[in-house]
């Protein structure tokens, strides 16, 4: 049925609960599997004043770093637990974008027939305030979704 499933991760404990759940369909399918995590664009409007170009250099390097070991770490984390279910797994970390644009295109570039993500639920002014790259993955694309809550 699948054969190749896209598993995205923030790294977050919800997210843990998609990895898991993907990765056990992946494992009863046969399926690989490609992890996305990815780091959203620098927050460049939260600095203000007349020092914020400098400032905000140093920080944007502090920020890609540490976005780059998080990732790391995230995923190689799926990748120790892709090998403990016996799936083949593959991981990509992209920066600087949206994570449902990334997502998107990554399953587009790998031929993913499945993407599986994790989502809070969050309903109302929740939503609306926080987004929902799940609702939006769910809204812009040609193949199915698996939502973890």
């Amino acid at each position: 049925m699948y054969t190749h499933l896209l598993i995205a991760t923030d790294g977050s404990e919800l997210a843990d609960n998609g990895v898991a759940h993907g990765l056990a369909l992946a494992s009863r399918l046969g399926a690989t599997v490609t992890f996305i995590h990815v780091t959203e664009p620098f927050p460049i409007f939260a600095w203000g004043g007349t020092m914020a170009g400098y400032a905000a250099g140093d920080e944007f390097v502090a920020y890609q770093e540490g976005g780059r070991r998080y990732a790391k770490d995230v995923l190689d984390k799926c990748k120790a637990s892709a090998e403990l279910a016996n799936v083949r797994a593959e991981v990509v970390h992209i920066e600087d974008k949206k994570p449902a644009e990334a997502i998107l295109e990554l399953s587009k570039a790998e031929g993913c027939d499945l993407i599986v993500m994790a989502s809070h639920g969050r309903r109302g002014l929740g939503r609306l305030l926080l987004g929902s790259q799940t609702a939006e993955v769910l809204s812009l694309t040609e193949i199915p979704v698996l939502v973890v809550r």
